[in-house]
């Protein structure tokens, strides 16, 4: 028989002590440097991490995702493979750029601009690192082994050279070109938001708005005219075109000798602005499609292939009248539209969200706050049928709380499409955990990515 003398347990453990204990014997014994340097000719796994800025402490979320991805280079480690695990710090984007501005005391972009744009940027390098040290800390609390010595910065040459080099790569494949793209974007910050970033938390929150319904008279017909409706009044100047389904049934309704067009099924919505009104002719949606209207405003009167009904798929009668007023600089359904009828609009709004001198009495509004004017200004050159407070779900900015407008800016596009097929095929390569993850999400994303 062999004894055997355990060590004695204490009856309270103080959990903080001897988590203090462990963190100082691996530091003591470099059990995290070892690890690596036992297998530093073995099979690497490689394991990417996107770096957090260092412009504030660490919250829960942070935490919650760094106890997964210190288990997953554990086990691998574990499994005789060798797994660097670099750390990284983001410099770049607004959330340094808004942390700067509060301490300047600067309010927009063109306060940057007096201020000095390299000032700027010195003082945005200044603060990107200012919590680096408190996050070294809570990483090493919580046990995460991580090299935090050979961290990389974002703002760093040789990561800049690297995307810059991932650019060059794509752009000698034939894989980049430039165009516009409509995008969520905040007329306070100046950006655009990627879609992602518009489902942030509770970004779309209800917001009340006017919405009007405009007259728009034929040219071929001047007692007869469309109706149309928006939520978004501040497109109107900028209306190019009108949608319809072609599929859809539209009637002509009479009143006094004067007509107005609208989807059948939207006539009982509108029953209050329609009584006395008869209905006079029926017709499919594609038998309007061609016919040319006078523009809402006449700012821009004179645009080539402007101002027609044109067909489109996605229009539907379930809001509205069924025919949908396109301004292709503010909507990405319009833009997508008008751009396969070849139909161009103008972009009258500035980048700090207010009309240009292109449009007269409006010019200088803020697009948000223009809705009043201009239901006016159509009430004034009797294009007005109808008005009302539309209540409905609006994107918000995630940092300066501001409702996004959709707006078409140049880009820098990747042909994605071109190798979509190749990313599917990829993905269906990779072992998803969960498994759901694949067929579910990540395969249906890529199926249906855009450039």
């Amino acid at each position: 028989m062999v004894m055997v003398r355990l060590r004695e347990v204490p009856n309270s453990v103080q959990f903080a002590e001897l988590e203090l204990g462990v963190l100082a014997r691996w530091q003591r014994e470099r059990t995290f440097e070892q690890s690596l340097e036992q297998r530093r000719d073995a099979r690497p796994f490689v394991f990417y991490d996107g770096p957090p800025f260092a412009t504030g402490l660490p919250h829960y979320g942070h935490i919650l995702t760094s106890f997964i991805k210190d288990v997953v280079p554990r086990y691998q480690t574990m499994r005789g493979r060798y797994v660097p695990r670099r750390w990284g710090w983001d410099c770049h984007g607004l959330p340094v750029e808004l942390e700067v501005e509060h301490e300047l005391g600067l309010a927009s972009p063109s306060d940057i601009a007096r201020h000095g744009v390299a000032q700027f940027n010195d003082a945005c390098r200044s603060l990107v690192m200012r919590y680096a040290s408190e996050w070294e800390t809570v990483m090493h609390r919580l046990g995460r082994w991580v090299d935090f010595a050979g961290a990389y910065r974002t703002m760093d040459d040789s990561y800049v050279e690297s995307v810059v080099w991932c650019f060059k790569e794509l752009h000698e494949r034939g894989l980049v070109y430039e165009g516009q793209k409509v995008v969520p974007y905040c007329t306070r910050c100046q950006t655009a938001l990627s879609n992602f970033e518009t489902r942030l938390d509770d970004a779309y929150r209800a917001r009340d708005d006017l919405s009007v319904t405009v007259v728009l008279p034929l040219v071929d017909a001047p007692r007869e005219a469309l109706l149309a409706w928006t939520t978004t009044p501040w497109t109107l100047p900028a209306n190019a075109a009108l949608a319809v389904h072609p599929e859809l049934d539209y009637v002509r309704m009479e009143c006094d000798g004067s007509s107005v067009w609208l989807a059948a099924a939207a006539v009982p919505r509108h029953a209050s602005q329609l009584a006395g009104y008869t209905e006079r002719e029926r017709r499919r949606g594609s038998e309007l499609v061609g016919r040319r209207y006078r523009p809402v405003f006449d700012y821009f009167a004179s645009s080539d292939d402007a101002f027609r009904v044109v067909p489109a798929d996605w229009v539907s009668a379930d809001d509205g009248t069924g025919m949908v007023h396109l301004a292709p600089a503010y909507g990405e359904d319009d833009q997508v539209t008008c751009a396969r009828h070849g139909v161009v609009g103008a972009a009258p709004v500035r980048d700090d969200g207010t009309f240009d001198d292109r449009v007269g009495e409006l010019a200088g509004l803020d697009v948000l706050a223009a809705g009043e004017p201009i239901a006016r200004a159509l009430a004034r050159a009797g294009r007005l049928f109808a008005r009302a407070t539309y209540r409905h779900d609006t994107p918000h900015c995630w940092r300066c709380d501001r409702p996004l407008i959709y707006r078409a800016i140049p880009s820098w596009f990747v042909q994605v499409t071109a190798f979509r097929e190749r990313l599917t095929v990829c993905n269906d390569q990779i072992h998803w955990m969960p498994a759901h993850v694949d067929d579910k999400r990540f395969a249906g994303w890529l199926a249906n990515a855009h450039d």
